[in-house]
This record gives C-alpha cells, structure tokens and sequence, in this order.
C-alpha cells in the first residue's frame, strides 16, 4: 500500500517525515492553503527530500504555463490536481512527463461517475471527502461509497484519515485501491506534522 503524507511546508518536519517509509511527499502550491509551500526555497526541498520519495505537487485549478513552471523548479515527478481541471489538461501534462493525481470530492454514490472520463488523462484518483475548500478539512467521507466505483484507474484514499483508522483500513478492499493520504489529522499546526505519531500508524497499517 502507498502512503502519501500531504501538506507539508516546515523543512525541519520535511526533513524528518523523510526518514519514514512513505511513498511520496505532497506540496502545496495552492496560495489560499494554510499549506501553501511556494515560499520555500526549491533547492531546500530537493536536498531534504530522497529520490526514494516522489514529490508531488498540489495544484487548484491553475494555468499549465504555471504548473509546468513549479514542477521544474521543485523537481516534481506528479502533479495533484485538486479543481476543476479538464482531462486534456491531465494528458497533456501526462505527456510532458508529469504523473497525474486527479482528486474528486466524494459525498455519495454519483460523485464516483466522474472519474471515468480521465480513464486516459491520470495515474491516480484521489478520493477526498466534499467541502467548500479543497482539501485539508479533516472530514472523513463513507469509504463503503467506494464499492460503486467502477472506472478503471488505480485510487487513494484522502479526507479526515487518522491514527485511530488502522482497523478500518485493514477492514478495506477494493481491486483498485492502491493507498493513502494523510494530512490534518496528523498535525500540531497546519503543515507540521507529528512525525512519532506517523511512524507508529505507519507500522501498525504495515504489519
């Protein structure tokens, strides 16, 4: 299972949470987001952050010229599109080289019917929980939503997971289920997350 930790923004807990055994590491560049990341020093992040981590970039309903110009100056190897982004946005990024996470809000049964249409344009789904932000709220959505979903793209899980859910995620299946995404619940403050906390819900999901 992967194990994506978002929202990270402090390079003392980048740093730290890099010692983990996680899959990728997700930076805002989403400007309204207590999260926002764009302030940091790219060069910060590619000597704190290992090859062995994927970083990626979370973007809301940005131009490509711009996500192309971030995912270069970080060094990102997927783009999180968490808008209203179209799937020919998705492919052309895709063919620029970019993995794509395409992120869709999750309430009931017919938000799954979307994820169909980008069957060609993403890597990765990512299920989040349906606000009026994007992201981060700290909601969990009903996963038993997800045995409707059909499309035929790999998904994570996103929205409200945290230390207390290693039962229900062991409980969990679906064929394309392929991970998770942690952020809020795991904080002591938007963007610094509590690193023995992670480490401890990290082996007890591995076990």
């Amino acid at each position: 299972m992967k194990i994506k930790v978002c929202g990270m923004k402090y390079l003392d807990n980048i740093q730290a949470l890099a010692q983990l055994p996680i899959h990728m590491m997700g930076l805002i560049f989403y400007a309204p987001s207590p999260r926002y990341v764009g302030n940091v020093e790219p060069r910060s992040l590619k000597i704190l952050i290992p090859q062995s981590i994927a970083k990626v970039g979370v973007f809301v309903n940005e131009t490509e010229t711009n996500i192309l110009s971030v995912a270069k100056a970080f060094d990102l190897q997927y783009l999180q599109l968490h808008g209203d982004e179209s799937p020919q946005l998705c492919r052309s990024l895709q063919e620029k080289g970019y993995r794509i996470i395409k992120a869709f809000n999750v309430a009931c049964e017919n938000d799954l019917s979307n994820a169909a249409t980008y069957e060609q344009a993403c890597d990765y789904a990512l299920f989040d929980t349906k606000t009026i932000s994007h992201g981060g709220s700290g909601k969990q959505f009903d996963w038993q939503i997800l045995k409707a979903y059909t499309a035929n793209i790999p998904f994570v899980i996103s929205g409200g997971i945290g230390e207390n859910d290693a039962a229900n995620i062991a409980r969990f299946a679906h064929k394309q289920w392929i991970g998770i995404d942690l952020n809020s619940k795991f904080e002591t403050e938007p963007g610094r997350k509590k690193i023995d906390i992670l480490r401890k819900f990290i082996k007890e999901i591995n076990i």
